[in-house]
């Protein structure tokens, strides 16, 4: 197989296959030699069967299978079901477990003639104990959690998408410390059956991709719909959110997004500043304390019957839910409703905000996978974001930002990112 087959994007390897220019095993093949030739050292898979593999890819070729993802290689993060393969959530308490189902993102991926190359590695529980994935951009760096098998194998070409979940920032970290691209959907617009969930009013399906327009086929895809890019001539306005969180940004970090923003000013995109309201500052707070609730509720079975199992750092995280009662519970929750409520507020006058996605580069080491911080406000609002790679730090590795969309308008948010994300340079421009 040709090279220049590992650069398509999923649309033009759609065209190609439904033009017999293209075998969806061709696909496969790239994506289970890149496998063989690395996942020894990056170690993003936790299960592939080329067997499996090859027959899938195979039916599609004889013309069993069609659909808008037709021969498109895809991996699945373990926290997610899938009958072909054991679903372990990231813990030795589920080693081999075989749940016998696919999760709806993973069926309707099928469904569609997607081609599951495995699954790939989780964090613990998806959580911050992270797993055995290294950076494929330098094996030394972490590379993000919890999704971190999902945006490594796409970095590294040994799958061409990737499902993922996030809680607070498991697809926008992975996705920048990855140099991919991470589409965190509105809340609700993947379902999450068949997903192994940690706190359910906040737990996001979404995708980590090469870029914008593979991120959004495959959402889109599942529901059936065909991505459309926004016209060349189009101008957005931006809003740069202004927060407490940016005194953890690095200055490489901001730099690369003021940079970043300057250019979309100078391809004639409005930009402007704002402030975020002091109500939704103090929902970032609630939202790790919610999720230390929800993750101890939602664990509570094996912290009862197999906790010596369960990681220190869980466990830690977890105890931090003890000291809440239910009033207390409650009245968060009822806050994150009002601020969802009032998230609209937020785009007065914009089309898109902008927000830093990391602290900065991946961290040295596999121990820590990084503050997911900055998706903690996003996903407790339910709102859709873009996670772009956009520059270089100091130390080569990618440093990003983030788009931040209305709820429900994931294509128009994606139809930004795209165009944005060309007009001001990507990363390896």
């Amino acid at each position: 197989m040709e090279r220049s087959n590992a650069l398509l994007g999923i649309a033009e390897a759609l065209r190609r296959i439904e033009a017999g220019e293209l075998r969806a095993r061709d696909l496969a093949e790239m994506c289970l030699a890149r496998i063989a030739a690395r996942d020894g050292e990056v170690q993003a898979y936790a299960a592939c069967d080329p067997a499996r593999v090859r027959a899938q890819a195979d039916e599609i070729d004889a013309g069993r299978r069609h659909g808008l993802l037709r021969g498109i290689p895809f991996a699945v993060k373990d926290i997610i079901q899938s009958a072909d393969y054991a679903t372990t959530y990231g813990s030795a308490i589920y080693a081999g477990h075989r749940p016998g189902r696919d999760a709806a993102c993973v069926a309707l991926s099928l469904e569609q003639g997607g081609v599951l190359m495995g699954k790939v590695v989780t964090s613990e529980f998806a959580t911050q104990t992270p797993g055995p994935t290294r950076n494929p951009l330098n094996l030394g760096h972490t590379p993000g959690g919890s999704s971190s098998g999902s945006a490594a194998a796409v970095a590294d070409g040994m799958a061409m998408v990737a499902w993922g979940t996030q809680t607070t920032g498991s697809i926008t970290r992975p996705a920048i410390y990855c140099g991919v691209v991470g589409y965190k959907p509105s809340f609700g617009l993947v379902s999450t059956a068949g997903v192994g969930l940690l706190s359910p009013l906040q737990d996001t399906v979404g995708v980590l991709a090469r870029d914008v327009g593979d991120a959004a086929a495959t959402v889109l895809g599942i529901h059936g719909r065909r991505f459309e890019s926004a016209p060349e001539d189009s101008r957005y306005r931006l809003g740069i959110c202004l927060s407490s969180q940016w005194r953890h940004a690095s200055p490489h970090a901001v730099q690369a997004l003021q940079s970043w923003v300057a250019r979309l000013a100078s391809a004639g995109y409005a930009i402007s500043e704002r402030s975020l309201p002091a109500e939704f500052e103090a929902l970032i707070e609630d939202q790790g304390r919610l999720v230390a609730y929800d993750a101890r509720h939602a664990l509570a079975h094996e912290r009862r019957t197999d906790g010596a199992r369960l990681s220190a750092r869980l466990t830690a995280r977890m105890a931090g839910g003890e000291d809440i009662d239910l009033p207390s519970y409650v009245a968060m929750q009822r806050r994150a409703a009002l601020g969802r409520c009032r998230a609209e507020s937020l785009f007065d006058g914009v089309d898109a905000l902008v927000y830093p996605a990391t602290d900065g580069e991946a961290e040295a080491g596999l121990e820590n996978s990084g503050s997911p911080r900055y998706g903690a406000l996003w996903t407790l609002l339910h709102l859709p974001t873009v996670a772009l790679p956009v520059a270089r730090g100091p130390g080569g590795l990618p440093l990003g930002v983030q788009l931040v969309g209305r709820h429900g308008e994931d294509e128009a948010l994606l139809r930004i990112a795209e165009h944005a994300a060309t007009r001001g340079a990507r990363i390896d421009d």
